[in-house]
């Protein structure tokens, strides 16, 4: 140690240095928590965090259920499909954990489809580009919380009593009867917001139904509520849901604009919310909490025909939500958050396919590299969902195709047929039968951005002699380069001695 060095070590976890110029002072981790902790009764303020789990979950009511009939007309106004269904929920409900399937994707970007997709398709989530998980949700889950606070925040630049008389919940994610409790304890300081439009009325209807919630939500502020619910319950034959990304985007953008979004909660009631993904986009674009009810219902139908065994179905539901819980803390950690209040309203996605336009109004901050469905294209997709939900004979939910190829389904980049061909070409060592593939291949709808392009014609092709050779291409590979747990010990080894 140096004669003028007093001290030598390094920082841990969580822990802190700090110097004072003017007192000339170095202050280590201890000393820097016990003054900012003296500094004002913290341990007396947060005694009066009213925490609503116990509250919600005592008084939870009876719910009342949709008829099978009404219920499948409203899973087809939301675009769903038996695939859903049975890939998606049933796994969350039998395992209490997200469904597992490989990886990649081979159908196109939603805004390259021809089918209908929700807007939850047009959000890629950010993750930090890091060989290791910043975070990793099961082993650090002490670090990581989910807990929820609800109420009129106040100015966070402040440290007021104030500030701490609010409510707490362990988890953003609501079952119906919990909803109901939580939105019966509210009262008169919440105001709940229609969130649905009517389909036939006209060329804006959309938007100005996106600028009466918003406007209905600032109104509500103003006058005093502490807690705002934003529903598509009221979805009939002549009402059709609003993407209720859109809403919460739009609700969330308007009050952060007028400087309100602090003094409330943004609660959201929505039927399309089905999984994980959907949820992360609502709480990211600034939801509070969320009850995916048509989502229950579907549990609840299923549970009736006794798909789900003996399992009651309290149980099951239990499972859908810790599915999403476990799922939401998995999505905060490949961004490094630890807490859930970091990741509401951090727009941490990239928007795909959406017009830069809406993007910049209702997601402000939002990366979006290429533009594409604006207002109007929104409006006429959900318009003609809406439409085939609520015809007479539409009671039959479809199989779907998304996740696995069906011929009247979504479009797959890897058909059994394309397939098939490749592996024969390779087997017989056949350049004509390659050629078949490759031409098949071109045939195909389009299905990334990359389909959209295509080399430029009369160019003068490069002779063959200025082209290097393989043998000269090998001697910069450098297999060191190569992640030595993506390739393992042997082929390592083997690619060092080739």
């Amino acid at each position: 140690m140096s004669r003028r060095s007093s001290k030598k070590g390094r920082l841990g976890p969580g822990m802190m240095i700090g110097v004072d110029l003017q007192r000339g002072r170095v202050f280590h981790d201890a000393e820097i928590k016990d003054e900012l902790a003296s500094r004002k009764p913290f341990g007396r303020w947060v005694q009066q965090i009213t925490r609503i789990d116990g509250i919600i979950k005592g008084h939870a009511l009876p719910v009342e259920r949709m008829s099978r009939e009404a219920l499948r007309r409203h899973q087809i106004a939301v675009g769903w499909t038996t695939e859903d269904l049975e890939l998606i929920l049933h796994p969350m409900v039998e395992d209490a954990k997200e469904a597992i399937g490989s990886m990649g994707d081979d159908t196109p970007l939603a805004v390259l489809s021809d089918q209908y997709r929700p807007l939850s398709h047009y959000f890629r989530q950010n993750f930090s580009q890091v060989t290791n998980p910043p975070i990793d949700s099961l082993r650090e889950r002490r670090v990581m919380t989910i807990r929820t606070r609800l109420g009129n925040l106040g100015n966070i630049l402040e440290e007021d009593e104030s500030q701490c008389q609010l409510l707490q919940l362990d988890s953003p994610i609501l079952s119906t009867a919990e909803f109901t409790a939580m939105r019966a304890y509210m009262a008169d300081t919440a105001a709940e917001i229609d969130c649905t439009f009517d389909p036939k009325g006209g060329e804006f209807a959309l938007r100005d139904a996106l600028k009466r919630v918003q406007r209905e939500a600032e109104d509500a502020v103003r006058a005093g509520c502490t807690h705002l619910v934003l529903t598509d319950a009221a979805m009939g034959a002549g009402r059709s849901p609003l993407p209720m990304i859109l809403a919460a985007g739009g609700v969330h953008s308007h009050l952060v604009r007028q400087n309100l979004r602090t003094f409330t909660s943004l609660n959201v009631r929505s039927a399309e919310c089905l999984d994980v993904h959907y949820c992360a986009v609502l709480i990211g674009v600034g939801a509070t909490t969320i009850n995916a009810y048509l989502a229950e219902e579907a549990i609840a139908d299923r549970h009736a025909r006794g798909l789900f065994g003996t399992m009651p179905l309290e149980d099951g539901i239990k499972r859908f939500k810790k599915a999403i819980d476990d799922g939401l803390l998995k999505i905060l950690s490949k961004m490094g958050i630890s807490v859930l209040s970091s990741y509401r309203g951090g727009y941490n996605f990239e928007a795909i396919g959406l017009s830069r336009t809406l993007v910049a109004e209702f997601f402000p901050g939002m990366t979006s590299r290429i533009s594409g469905l604006g207002m109007s294209g929104i409006q006429k997709e959900v318009a003609g969902q809406h439409g085939k939900a609520f015809t007479a004979d539409s009671s039959v939910l479809p199989i779907g195709g998304f996740y696995r190829y069906r011929r009247k389904g979504e479009t797959h980049a890897w058909t059994a047929d394309l397939i098939h061909m490749l592996q024969t070409a390779v087997a017989t060592d056949s350049y004509a039968t390659y050629k078949k593939y490759s031409e098949a291949n071109r045939k195909l709808p389009p299905v990334a951005l990359r389909d959209l392009m295509d080399f430029k014609g009369g160019r003068t092709a490069v002779p063959l002699e200025e082209v290097e050779s393989i043998t000269q291409i090998r001697q910069r590979f450098v297999t060191p380069g190569m992640s030595l747990g993506a390739l393992g010990p042997e082929a390592h080894r083997t690619l060092g001695i080739a």
